[in-house]
C-alpha cells in the first residue's frame, strides 16, 4: 500500500495537511468505533484500517499548506497603473529546459529511513511535475518546501525546489512583478548553487530583468 492510500483510507486526498488528517481521522474514529457498532464486524474493520492509515499519516503527513488546492496564478493589472509592453528584445524566455528529476536507487548524503518515505517522496515528486505543468507555482512551492523541511540533506529535493523557485520567478516576470522575480531568483540560486544548467538559466533571467529595468 502506498502513501496515497493511506490518504484515501481517511477520506482525504494525497498532500492533505497534518491538521486535516486529525481531524478526519476523528470524524471516522467516531463513526466506526466498535462502541458504537459492537455489532457491525465491517465496521470494526473499517475503525481498524483507519487507525492504521492515522498512525502512519502522523509520521508522514506534510506540514499545513495554506494555498488552496485550486489556486491558478492569473495575470492581473492595476486599472490606475500606465500600461506597459515588453519589447521583443526583453520578452521573457521560453521555458526552462532544466527539469526536475528523480532517481529510485541513488541518493546522495541522505538515506531514506523508510519504505513509507520512499514511497512519500516518489508521490511528491508526481504531484510537484503536475503543479509545474498547470503553473500551479505557489502550490508547489508550499508543497517542496514541505518536503524539503522533511529531508533537509536531500540533494534532489533540494533541486526541485530550486527549479520552483525559478519557474515561478519566470511567471512572475512575465507579470511585470520584477522585484519579486528577482528574490525568488536569488533563492533558487541560494538552494542549489551546484546546479549548473539551472544556474545558466538564472543568469539569462537575470540579464532580462536588467533589460526590462
Amino acid at each position: 500500500m502506498n502513501i496515497a492510500d493511506y490518504y484515501r483510507k481517511l477520506e482525504l486526498n494525497l498532500g492533505a495537511s497534518l491538521g486535516e488528517v486529525k481531524a478526519s481521522y476523528r470524524r471516522l474514529a467516531r463513526m466506526y468505533h466498535p462502541d458504537v457498532n459492537p455489532t457491525d464486524i465491517q465496521a470494526q474493520d473499517k475503525f481498524i484500517a483507519v487507525t492504521e492509515a492515522y498512525k502512519i499519516l502522523l509520521k508522514v503527513a506534510p506540514a499545513q499548506i495554506e494555498t488552496p488546492d485550486n489556486f491558478t496564478p492569473t495575470s492581473t493589472t492595476n486599472k490606475n497603473s500606465k500600461s506597459e509592453t515588453v519589447s521583443p528584445k526583453t520578452s521573457p524566455p521560453k521555458q526552462t529546459k532544466v527539469k526536475a528529476t528523480y532517481k529510485q536507487e541513488k541518493y546522495k548524503n541522505y538515506s531514506l529511513t523508510s519504505e513509507v518515505e520512499k514511497q512519500l517522496k516518489e508521490n511528491y515528486y508526481l504531484h510537484l511535475k503536475q503543479l509545474l505543468k498547470y503553473q500551479r507555482y505557489p502550490r508547489a512551492i508550499a508543497l517542496v518546501e514541505g518536503l524539503a523541511q522533511r529531508m533537509p540533506q536531500d540533494w534532489e529535493v533540494r533541486q526541485w525546489q530550486a527549479i520552483a523557485y525559478q519557474r515561478w520567478a519566470r511567471h512572475l516576470i512575465s507579470e511585470r512583478k520584477l522585484d519579486k522575480a528577482r528574490n525568488y531568483l536569488k533563492k533558487a540560486l541560494k538552494t542549489d548553487p551546484q546546479n549548473r544548467a539551472l544556474s545558466a538559466e538564472i543568469e539569462n533571467d537575470f540579464r532580462v530583468l536588467e533589460k526590462i529595468y
